[in-house]
């Protein structure tokens, strides 16, 4: 029977991202954990660094039509959902306080079609909300841009260092004045990510989220033939990720990096921190087991306390 991570031991996961402080190092990631508190039935979203939401345009967004999801080898998943959400003033007002009850950290994640598009989600999302505690506006702790989506007609704005950076400053001029971190979450489907970071970084991100999902198919070879294309996530991404993380800790040694892809133990976790993510984020697993984000932490804490360390010592530790 897998024994509990004791308090002292949960509290060595305690991280900063940049000026954010985390209770724990350990996230959902964008898109596998819904829109509110969908997750509070598994476990205490206040034991999470932060409940990382699915994404968010201006206005509502139905999403692709038919299969959306698929099993791809080695438990990866390829999906093709297309960013299915309310809206941001109709997640402001239903999902966003039931996370708040439940004590969770929210980050949101916003999208568009257009950078104005971006800039209009993140404006929606701070309107009428102020600046709160802790740099907190209206009760979101920090922004992600989803620059990277791989599930949308048209050029993916993480592909080029200019539309990165234009998608990222209108949400940094949304945000002005808010004290909200803005962080870029990155596709590893480029040539250099490392590019696409300065882009990012240099229009006003104040962090970097690596990476989202990889452009991936799926061909019927037994009927009809027809193809899924989709974004692949889960373990056949994560070797991707730690190397992202590694390549942008090692050019940027002092910007906050969160690390993402194929996060489904402990070790995994620690892998992206060692390369040099100050926080990590759980999506895929999720899907099958829905308290994997809370069991990747435990695994995480009781691996540091063997090793008699903590989540910040462990940092970049393959860098130095």
């Amino acid at each position: 029977m897998r024994r509990t991570a004791t308090a002292a031991e949960r509290s060595l996961l305690a991280t900063h991202v940049g000026e954010l402080r985390l209770r724990s190092a350990v996230m959902t990631a964008s898109g596998t954990s819904g829109h509110g508190a969908e997750l509070a039935a598994y476990g205490p979203l206040d034991e999470l660094g932060a409940v990382v939401v699915k994404s968010l345009a201006a206005h509502p967004w139905p999403g692709n039509d038919g299969a959306r999801v698929r099993g791809a080898a080695g438990g990866s998943m390829l999906n093709r959902v297309g960013l299915q959400g309310p809206g941001v003033e109709a997640w402001r007002k239903r999902d966003l306080p039931a996370l708040l009850s439940h004590g969770a950290t929210v980050v949101a994640s916003v999208w568009g079609r257009t950078a104005a598009e971006f800039g209009a989600a993140a404006e929606a999302l701070v309107a009428g909300g102020g600046a709160g505690a802790a740099g907190e506006a209206g009760g979101i702790a920090a922004v992600e841009v989803n620059v990277s989506c791989p599930n949308l007609s048209g050029h993916m704005f993480a592909h080029s260092p200019g539309a990165t950076g234009e998608a990222v400053g209108a949400v940094a001029v949304a945000l002005s004045g808010t004290g909200l971190p803005v962080w870029a979450k990155l596709s590893p489907a480029v040539p250099e990510i490392c590019a696409i970071a300065a882009a990012a970084l240099e229009a006003g991100a104040t962090g970097l989220t690596l990476v989202n999902t990889m452009p991936g198919m799926w061909v019927d070879v037994d009927d009809g033939h027809d193809p899924f294309a989709g974004g692949l996530s889960g373990p056949a991404l994560h070797p991707v990720a730690v190397r992202a993380v590694h390549d942008c800790r090692r050019a940027f040694a002092d910007v906050p990096i969160v690390g993402v892809g194929g996060v489904g133990s402990g070790r995994d976790a620690a892998e992206l921190l060692v390369a040099g993510a100050n926080a990590v984020q759980v999506g895929t697993a999720t899907f099958a087991e829905p308290r994997a984000p809370w069991r990747v932490a435990e695994e995480l804490a009781r691996w540091c306390a063997r090793r008699g360390t903590t989540v910040e010592e462990l940092s970049g530790a393959a860098l130095r």
